[in-house]
């Protein structure tokens, strides 16, 4: 306590962005249901009383069985794009009232966030101040993933959990933390295919193991054809940000695929006003960047495993985690409290290279990615060249990548963090 009340600054930081989540994320999160989290409780009920489980991707289909369980929230519902295993998260929770659901699911991701900012303490030696601040400077990511019931919270904590079993030396718990969720959401994936690439077996074989079996488990409980269904049809049109119900030309989801179909595809009534109508631009285009992209991380992840040995594994899962959302096909704002991990490691390596004005600049992006008021953009998308303005988070994400990018690529890997003083965050 005498450590903190020589930061009042920090501390009065700390209480109103703990006031801003109370208000905008926790209190309606426990009075009302919004979108996304009846998708997910339909999909469980539909499993628990042995529904038509084949049919989930059947949307018209889907939502009947919302308006049978009374799950219905203000948006038409829908499966898609779900990996079949997603229908089983809240199997525990099906014999709830859909809003006691809620509260409970809300609980737990509360829980997760304490020991989020616990662990990333732990991990990068900052203060459990600096680290709530930082966790809750994901703004309007966090306040959306406990509002609409997302399961974000606890991916992102398994994430760091992972990371903190590796540090720890236990590579069979770091493995099974990153595998575990990722049948559900696709993004720990990349954090085991770089340890394959560095040979860290244990941990690729453990969240190989967990991966397979909450797929095998998903294929005896729902049956093969859904998951066929998946392969076959969604998966594919996700991977381009084509989803049933949705405008596919919407700044919305902030990402490369949808920007470049708003500049170069020409629609009568979603796109009237491209900034040409040249759709060749958009088929070459959307490939060319992010190939641009995964060389320049490649390269530069390569050129700081031989520079920096094993030091090079905190910097690297950093850009990988940034460069993952990056080139995601769709994003929502929840999607980036997944960035807790990755951008509190690139924070730490700027302050171990002695470029603090570079870990200012991170934090910063990050926070900005957090509170940006994107209602003020919106209105920008599908006027042209102006559509451009439409997407801040797509370039706050890309200002990220950059900013690691260049500390990885001319770092000196000669400075330890613990000989650098931690980073205030107020």
């Amino acid at each position: 306590m005498q450590h903190f009340a020589r930061r009042p600054a920090a501390i009065l930081l700390l209480i109103a962005l703990a006031t801003f989540l109370l208000l905008r994320g926790i209190v309606p999160a426990l009075s009302k249901i919004q979108s996304d989290f009846p998708d997910y409780l339909t999909a469980a009920k539909i499993v628990a009383d042995g529904g038509e489980v084949g049919r989930l991707y059947d949307n018209v289909w889907f939502q009947d069985q919302m308006r049978r369980y009374g799950t219905s929230g203000p948006a038409p519902g829908k499966f898609a794009p779900f990996p079949p295993p997603t229908a089983l998260l809240l199997l525990p929770l099906v014999r709830l009232a859909p809003l006691d659901a809620l509260r409970v699911t809300t609980g737990v991701s509360i829980l997760c966030l304490a020991a989020a900012m616990v662990l990333l303490a732990r991990i990068l030696a900052w203060s459990l101040l600096d680290s709530a601040i930082f966790v809750l400077l994901s703004g309007y990511g966090l306040i959306n993933a406990l509002r609409f019931g997302q399961p974000y919270v606890l991916v992102s904590l398994s994430c760091i959990a992972g990371y903190y079993a590796y540090l720890r030396g236990r590579r069979a718990w770091a493995g099974a933390s990153f595998g575990l969720f990722a049948p559900i959401k696709y993004y720990p994936v990349v954090f085991l295919l770089y340890f394959a690439c560095r040979a860290e077996w244990r941990v690729v074989f453990a969240g190989s193991i967990v991966m397979a079996g909450v797929i095998a488990a998903s294929v005896a409980i729902l049956g093969w054809p859904i998951h066929q269904d998946f392969l076959g049809s969604i998966l594919g049109n996700h991977l381009i940000a084509r989803l049933s119900l949705q405008d596919p030309f919407t700044a919305s989801f902030q990402s490369f695929d949808t920007l470049f179909r708003r500049l170069f595809v020409l629609d009568p009534a979603l796109n009237p006003h491209p900034l040409l109508d040249a759709p060749p631009l958009q088929v070459l285009g959307v490939p060319c960047v992010k190939a641009v992209i995964l060389l320049a991380t490649l390269i530069a992840l390569v050129r700081l495993a031989r520079r920096d040995g094993r030091a090079a594994v905190a910097p690297s899962i950093g850009l990988l985690g940034v460069v993952t959302l990056l080139l995601a096909p769709a994003t929502a704002s929840y999607h980036f409290v997944l960035l807790w991990l990755p951008v509190a490691l690139l924070i730490d390596y700027c302050l171990a290279q002695g470029v603090p004005v570079f870990a200012y600049l991170l934090l910063g992006s990050y926070a900005l990615i957090g509170f940006f008021p994107y209602g003020h953009a919106l209105p920008f998308e599908g006027r042209g060249a102006l559509t451009l303005l439409a997407y801040p988070r797509l370039f706050l994400c890309l200002a990220l990548f950059l900013l690691g990018l260049y500390v990885i690529w001319t770092g000196s890997g000669g400075t330890r963090y613990e000989q650098t003083p931690p980073l205030p965050v107020y």
